[in-house]
């Protein structure tokens, strides 16, 4: 399978976790929702995978970073709004995920146009420390092992919280429930925090970008067109 594929899948991947979460929801069904557990691990990992076949097939291309982004935005947002609609996470959350998202994706756009894309020496980072927290592998690496972290620990908690059929489950989640929402809140708060930072670096170099639209072209319009 080629890089841009592997991204499909793991996409599609998410989706079915999903799917497996809403149809388990409210039921005692815990091993669907364990199911779509497993299913978030295996979307986060391909993750990991289909940059290294990118880089071990020689098969890195701008459209295929761009693609990979793509997934990671539809994943994020799409598990975050569901476990919000599930009532486990404040909607802010999915909101703030999208506007972040949203706002680096349109400053890479715009860097993009101007000939600078990817992770390597022509990216829009320039200064070391956008590099070692947006660019480098440990900083994509930790990401994405909190982001999973997050993503199973919340799917977990739809399996103990949501089986009240199950008796020996029903009591067990409700003697950890306090520490288990405890423990889900903090790792929502820390991938938020991270995801934050890591957008930082984008929009403080991203500014160079947004100076430049605001510069009118004089090819932009024909001679004595209007102008606002």
């Amino acid at each position: 399978m080629t890089p841009n594929q592997i991204t499909v899948v793991r996409v599609a991947i998410g989706f079915l976790a999903v799917a497996l979460f809403a149809a388990a929801h409210g039921t005692a069904s815990p091993g669907v929702n364990l199911l779509g557990v497993a299913l978030i691990v295996g979307a986060i990992a391909l993750d990991a995978v289909d940059g290294y076949v990118a880089r071990r097939k020689q098969l890195a291309t701008p459209l295929g970073a761009q693609l990979d982004i793509l997934g990671d935005r539809i994943l994020e947002n799409l598990f975050f709004t569901y476990f919000a609609v599930a009532g486990l996470i404040s909607l802010w959350v999915p909101v703030v995920f999208f506007v972040r998202g949203t706002a680096t994706d349109f400053l890479r756009s715009l860097a993009a146009a101007s000939g600078r894309e990817g992770f390597g020496r022509n990216s829009m980072l320039e200064t070391w420390w956008g590099r070692a927290l947006v660019a480098s592998r440990a900083s994509r690496a930790a990401y994405g092992v909190l982001k999973c972290v997050c993503f199973c620990w919340l799917g977990l908690q739809l399996a103990l919280l949501s089986a009240p059929g199950i008796v020996g489950m029903a009591r067990a989640a409700a003697a950890w429930a306090p520490q288990i929402l405890l423990a889900g809140r903090i790792l929502v708060v820390l991938t938020v925090a991270f995801c934050l930072l890591r957008g930082l670096p984008v929009l403080w170099e991203g500014r160079r970008y947004l100076s430049q639209l605001a510069v009118p072209s004089p090819r932009r319009f024909p001679m004595g067109a209007p102008t606002r």
